[in-house]
């Protein structure tokens, strides 16, 4: 508090005692400011450690091993996020207490640039009549200072009138009037943006229906959760010829990942475990031009019957992992053709690196390094024509895979077959042709980390929504999910182009169908925005 001299004491004892209160009131907010720095320390000593935790965790190229995984790293991401809170409320708390004045070189902080393709909108603050030194109005602009803040605009409702003029024709006393226009669901109320941002709440923020409508309730629009479900049911069949396109788009692949994820199922009087199964087709790795997809299918159970109905027209490549329900797609003489199984090498990884992180066992540490040793080899080939790939494995990959077996198999016979390192060495050696295959053709990924991407977001998603309702509620999950999964493999903003395709669809040709294809749209939107 800042002190009037005109209002000091004139008496010595009492000008005394403000000083000794003054002194004490200095101390007290020096010894504030100190706690304050050894909190703020402390706490960006903790950012700094979660920072590095979570990096390693994203950069580990090889995916994530398990769901409990993933759920460390989304603890340790609100972990981090709580504390840099903690750490600003500290640093604005302390600002308000002592406001210091402002230091030209004091360090600013790093900050991405805002995004240029936002729109821009220029408030231009009044500029001085005079000048602010002397008083002089013989000022001139120089230039302009222009500081950028991200600001939200909240959703708008808004009735959309279609207006249909009618006439009467004086000479034949006949009605003309403009042809109703068509919606992306008969006789529905709802416009394609809105039915695209229910669809995609739905299954890519997985906010269930009740959540939104009770959002919208509260934005003074009240759609009941039976309307909201009425309009998936009506969008879910009006794209499914698009999600039947997808489906020989990934059946006609060289080579297919696949894996699959439980799905509660909401049953008579109780929940059972469906699963959803993926199949990936992603030729990139190879520098393969065709579009990347994946499709999904629903089963009430994880019978081996599922996929060999799914696959029934496929045949070439799959990379999967050991799953004992797949062994039925390998058979000699199988119809159409035969189904080659290509293992994951992350999956064998995985067994050992278990075991070198909780036990710190030096032969599991070893096997891998070993392993690793593929990898790089691998991250540095991604991208190249099969020739070129299979042209470096067989001059560097092969040499590490047969030292690799004759240590595996030495260090086997040394070992119990009830030791866990045994277990590890077994379900390598098992499948030894199936994790070779990769070095006989170039088109093999050394692991399945594209059908796990594509099956993360529901194992996080499926928190939210619990549970489908019906096995026709897993059938139309898996359908929609193919759409947005692909949308997301082709960067393609999947509400944009849901709302699109729901505007078009209704009046595109049948014949031309894969023009909405997410791929192909992107393609088009590209053009129309060059030209």
């Amino acid at each position: 508090m800042a002190l009037d001299p005109a209002h000091l004491p004139t008496d010595i004892a009492a000008l005394t005692a403000l000083l000794i209160a003054a002194d004490a009131r200095a101390d007290t907010m020096e010894c504030r400011a100190a706690a304050a720095e050894t909190r703020a320390l402390d706490l960006d000593g903790q950012i700094a450690h979660l920072k590095l935790t979570i990096a390693k965790m994203q950069r580990d190229t090889h995916g994530v091993s398990s769901e409990k995984s993933a759920r460390l790293l989304d603890q340790l991401e609100l972990q981090l996020g709580e504390l840099i809170a903690t750490a600003s409320e500290g640093k604005v708390a302390a600002a308000i207490d002592t406001p210091a004045k402002p230091d030209a070189e004091a360090q600013k902080p790093a900050r991405r640039p805002l995004s240029a393709n936002l729109p821009r909108e220029r408030v231009v603050h009044a500029a001085p009549c005079v000048c602010r030194h002397c008083g002089s109005d013989r000022i001139r602009k120089l230039g302009e200072n222009v500081t950028e803040t991200l600001e939200h605009v909240p959703a708008q409702w808004k009735v959309i009138q279609h207006v249909r003029e009618t006439f009467t024709c004086r000479a034949c006393e006949r009605i003309t009037e403009t042809p109703a226009p068509s919606h992306p669901i008969a006789r529905g109320r709802a416009g394609p943006q809105l039915l695209a941002q229910v669809l995609f709440s739905k299954y890519r923020a997985h906010l269930p229906l009740n959540r939104q409508s009770d959002i919208y309730a509260k934005e003074g629009v009240d759609l009941d959760v039976s309307t909201l479900a009425d309009w998936v049911g009506a969008c879910a069949a009006t794209l499914a010829p698009l999600v039947t396109e997808i489906e020989k788009h990934v059946l006609a692949a060289e080579r297919i990942h696949t894996d699959d994820t439980t799905v509660p199922v909401l049953a008579k009087s109780k929940c059972t475990t469906g699963r959803l199964w993926a199949y990936v087709r992603d030729d990139r790795p190879f520098g393969g031009g065709a579009a990347p997809a994946v499709l999904f299918h629903y089963s009430r159970d994880r019978g081996g019957e599922h996929p060999e109905r799914h696959l029934a027209a496929y045949s070439g490549l799959m990379q999967a992992d050991a799953y004992s329900g797949y062994n039925g797609l390998y058979g000699e003489g199988r119809k159409p053709g035969m189904i080659f199984e290509a293992a994951c090498w992350a999956h064998g990884r995985r067994k050992f690196f278990e075991l070198a992180d909780l036990q710190k066992a030096p032969l599991a540490i070893d096997a891998v390094r070993r392993i690793d040793g593929l990898f790089a080899i691998e991250r540095e080939i991604n991208g190249r024509l099969p020739a070129e790939r299979l042209a470096v494995r067989r001059a560097r990959s092969k040499p590490l895979v047969d030292d690799l077996e004759t240590w595996l198999r030495e260090q086997r016979k040394k070992l119990s077959s009830k030791a866990p390192m045994a277990k590890a060495i077994d379900y390598t050696l098992k499948r030894w042709r199936a994790f070779t295959r990769f070095l006989d053709d170039g088109r093999i990924c050394l692991s399945n980390n594209a059908a796990e991407r594509a099956v993360r977001g529901i194992a996080v998603g499926r928190r939210n929504w619990t549970f489908c309702g019906s096995d026709s509620g897993g059938h139309r999950a898996a359908a929609i999910y193919s759409l947005i999964e692909t949308c997301k493999l082709n960067d393609v903003d999947a509400r944009s182009w849901l709302a699109d395709v729901l505007a078009r669809i209704a009046d595109h040709p049948a014949r031309r169908i894969t023009e909405l294809l997410p791929w192909n749209w992107k393609a088009a939107e590209s053009r129309a925005q060059a030209a």
